[in-house]
């Protein structure tokens, strides 16, 4: 199967005063076009630095990234933001949406965001509304929706740019088991259609979802399965 992300020899080390502190030590990991991959790992073991990273929200120290057909380790600030908003859909544990906007206006922010048409946007917004579940709420505002629904409204948000992958942080974070479970099940769905899901969390019920688990410790990959 085709590897869509490849992590070679990364090293990320921040510098603080005259100490480096090193958060990322020679990772190496490739991530199948459609996979579910879990990373899973304690507070502090280099998970939120690996996200920023495979993110494009940070660079690595050394060792190169490469998304697709693109090295993307060095590039600048515009040409990261470029790759973010066209390859990356984001869901994160605080859901992170616009309170004074509508369902259906968050859905489309990032096709707003690149100027597409307004009535592309709805269109499309309306269709993911769909996929997620919430036709019906689409002119609610987010203070008017459930933990999961304004779940569900940011994965229809990550979904609407048809992504190379979703990167998930911890998306069951702010949710009871039982609607986590209705999240991760929307997920694994999404993954069974072939969207590509790379998903980081804490908790071992949730990882196992993923079709392929990695453990990172202290900054090091120590298991794959």
């Amino acid at each position: 199967m085709e590897a869509i992300i490849k992590l070679e020899n990364i090293v990320k080390t921040y510098q603080l005063g005259d100490i480096q502190i090193p958060v990322l030590k020679d990772i190496s990991l490739e991530i199948e076009r459609g996979i579910h991959m879990s990373l899973m790992g304690p507070s502090g073991s280099g998970k939120t630095t690996m996200l920023n990273i495979l993110g494009c929200l940070d660079t690595p120290t050394s060792g190169r990234y490469i998304l697709e057909d693109t090295e993307v380790s060095s590039l600048d600030d515009d040409r990261l933001s470029d790759i973010r908003s066209r390859k990356i859909g984001f869901i994160f544990q605080s859901y992170n949406l616009i309170q004074h906007l509508t369902v259906i206006e968050n859905i489309g922010l990032p096709l707003f965001y690149q100027g597409i048409d307004e009535r592309i946007v709805n269109e499309k917004s309306y269709e993911m509304a769909g996929i997620v579940g919430l036709k019906e709420r689409i002119r609610h505002k987010p203070t008017e929706l459930s933990g999961g629904q304004q779940q569900r409204v940011a994965i229809a948000r990550a979904l609407i740019n048809n992504p190379t992958f979703i990167l998930a942080d911890e998306p069951t974070g702010n949710l009871d088991t039982k609607t986590g479970k209705e999240i991760m099940e929307l997920l694994a769905n999404l993954n069974q259609q072939g969207t590509t899901l790379f998903v980081i969390t804490h908790d071992s019920k949730i990882a196992d979802y993923g079709r392929s688990v990695v453990r990172i410790l202290d900054g090091e990959i120590v298991r794959e399965s």
